[in-house]
């Protein structure tokens, strides 16, 4: 639906509209023209009034009083005809297409010519293609053109992105004020300083002989104070490179101090205030602000907390259990009802399920959703979809692939699968690996050191299994391992203290709520503290070093016949190691309904809180 224009705009947009065809007309029949422009072996005739208008290159030339402003043919160098030939379209036109090959070389002649309004254009081009291959050449575009609006989207693409851009070449080619507008951000995406002060020796190491004499200054950037002192003593004083610097030894003695709590004390400033200025000033006591070497202000990826992430078709809620605060991280309501998450060893979430109609495939047109969440944008990306449609499937990783195991077919015969579909992160594509050596649904999978671990579910005649098998991905090898002490099906399991946790759960008898335990070292199983209450559908997660269940589905007494029957609760509990019990710390969370949970780092400054 177009826009509605303003009824009193109208009579504006009327003649700007008439005003540009008519001009582009006069310039396409090269009528009423007044100058050319002359590039290398090609022409351009064109109105005076028109570049004088578009461009302050063009007016201080028409308007000033050299010889040039009088002359018709206006010869112009270092730009090619087929670029300002499309400038020129645009300044009569409106139209242009900027595309990744022309982006660069359009930016440099508007900036050239001061041609705002183009200049406006590549900007905005080059903000929304921002990516990991080219935000640093745009950072280094923007600052050489002098813009600002760009300079500062690039380097803050950067600083979210640090922890990937350190290990790009293109960051070693960075010139010392670059780099020091990057590691003195406070928006740098970096939960220890250590990184910051290790990819400053990088970049000074990859060229050390002419980097050595920067190396004081840009020190300064690196905030020491957040720095713990082992390693300040180990890593930082011991180098080779610093300790041979008389001038830095001295500026790290002020560290050094600081660590002992003798701060220097910094200047007031001594601009006089009168009246209300000067008594404000006498009743707050000014903040002394230290900057370079002794600056000790959090970076913004140090805000890294170990959240419970819950998600629904509805979105997804961060919940803090150490400050008991919940935060929105998504509004998203593309996560299908039936689905499976998965948070990878590098803190990546992703999320499979539901039904997706592909018509690009013929031979499978029903296939399954894959996203992925994108912790900056606080959105779900939309990844290849599962080639295989199914439901009560697990999710595991390992040699950078995830696993899809198991599961049934979301078709009329609802087929048991012993199939196992794998997702290389590197080429984005699905593949099939060796199949489960029995068919399975409403298992668990523990992924650990490379390996997953099957555990029981319900087979084809819908009995529980006791069944643990192990699937090394890097020699494509399945293997039998102890069979839990109880068979069960749609239980809670996690990886805690380097053993697998098995709860509640589902048996052929009803619900339960022992939890067993495997240790890998030895193939055996132990019994565990029971849970409070029997239950299916229990999520357990590790969440800053400690074990936590939430959830589930309990049997209680219908409110209006007293029969019992399966009930969500959306409760919290957590296992106090040293008094070896289960502790309720939240009733009621309602965004853990119809929710799978994870244990996730996430950075709270993004995330809105409730």
């Amino acid at each position: 639906m177009a826009a509605q224009i303003d009824p009193t705009e109208e009579p504006r947009v009327y003649q700007q509209t008439l005003l540009q065809d008519g001009l582009y007309d006069l310039w396409e029949n090269d009528k009423l023209v007044d100058c050319v422009l002359k590039i290398k072996d090609r022409q351009f005739p064109c109105h005076r009034l028109v570049l004088a208008a578009c461009s302050s290159f063009f007016r201080a030339i028409f308007l000033s009083d050299l010889e040039e402003s009088k002359k018709k043919e206006i010869v112009l160098n270092d730009v090619e005809p087929d670029v300002m030939e499309m400038i020129l379209k645009y300044i009569y036109t409106s139209n242009i297409s900027v595309t990744e090959q022309n982006v660069k070389d359009i930016f440099m002649v508007a900036n050239m010519f001061q041609i705002p309004s183009i200049f406006t254009v590549c900007v905005s081009f080059l903000q929304k293609r921002l990516s990991l291959s080219n935000c640093l050449a745009i950072f280094r575009l923007g600052l050489m053109l002098d813009c600002p609006r760009l300079a500062i989207s690039a380097r803050d693409f950067v600083c979210d992105h640090f922890q990937l851009i350190v290990q790009d070449q293109d960051f070693l080619e960075l010139g010392p004020s670059e780099l020091a507008a990057i590691i003195s951000s406070d928006s740098l995406n970096v939960e220890n300083e250590e990184l910051v002060f290790e990819s400053l020796l990088k970049w000074v190491d990859h060229s050390k002989e002419a980097r050595l004499k920067e190396l004081s200054d840009l020190l300064d950037c690196v905030r020491f104070r957040l720095i713990p002192i082992s390693y300040f003593r180990d890593k930082v004083e011991k180098n080779e490179m610093i300790k041979s610097n008389a001038e830095i030894v001295k500026k790290l003695q002020l560290v050094k101090d600081a660590y002992n709590g003798k701060i220097p004390e910094v200047k007031k400033s001594a601009m006089k205030k009168t009246g209300k200025e000067k008594e404000a000033q006498e009743d707050d006591e000014q903040e002394n602000l230290l900057t370079g070497i002794l600056n000790d202000s959090m970076r913004f990826g140090m805000f890294l907390r170990d959240l419970l992430f819950m998600i629904s078709c509805t979105g997804a809620v961060a919940y803090d259990p150490a400050e008991n605060d919940c935060y929105i991280a998504s509004l998203s309501t593309q996560i299908p009802k039936n689905h499976c998450s998965l948070v990878t060893k590098e803190n990546q979430i992703f999320v499979a399920g539901g039904l997706f109609y592909n018509e690009q495939s013929q031979e499978e047109p029903l296939s399954s959703y894959f996203l992925q969440f994108d912790p900056i944008g606080l959105d779900w990306l939309g990844m290849p979809p599962i080639p295989s449609a199914r439901c009560l499937f697990t999710l595991g990783e390992a040699e950078n692939s995830i696993f899809v195991i198991g599961g049934k077919e979301l078709n009329e015969g609802e087929c048991v699968l012993n199939s196992v579909m794998v997702y290389d992160r590197q080429s984005f594509k699905w593949g099939e690996s060796d199949p489960l050596p029995y068919s399975v649904y409403g298992h668990g999978t523990v992924s650990h050191d490379g390996m997953l671990y099957v555990i029981g579910g319900k087979s084809d005649d819908k009995k529980c299994l006791r069944k643990v098998w192990a699937y090394k991905a890097k020699t494509c090898e399945w293997k039998e391992l102890s069979p839990l002490k109880r068979a069960r099906c749609l239980f809670g399991v996690v990886l805690y203290n380097n053993r697998i946790y098995v709860a509640a759960g589902v048996t052929d008898t009803g619900l339960t709520n022992s939890i067993e335990v495997y240790d890998i070292s030895s193939n055996m199983w132990s019994d565990f503290v029971e849970f409070p209450q029997e239950r299916s559908s229990l999520s357990l997660i590790t969440v800053g070093g400690s074990l936590y269940a939430v959830g589930g589905f309990a049997m209680k007494p219908d409110k209006s016949t007293d029969e019992l029957i399966p009930t969500e609760v959306t409760d919290i509990w957590k296992f106090d190691d040293s008094e070896r019990k289960w502790s309720g710390i939240l009733r009621d969370i309602p965004y853990a309904s119809g929710a799978t949970v994870l244990g996730v780092r996430l950075n709270t400054l993004r995330l809105t809180k409730i």
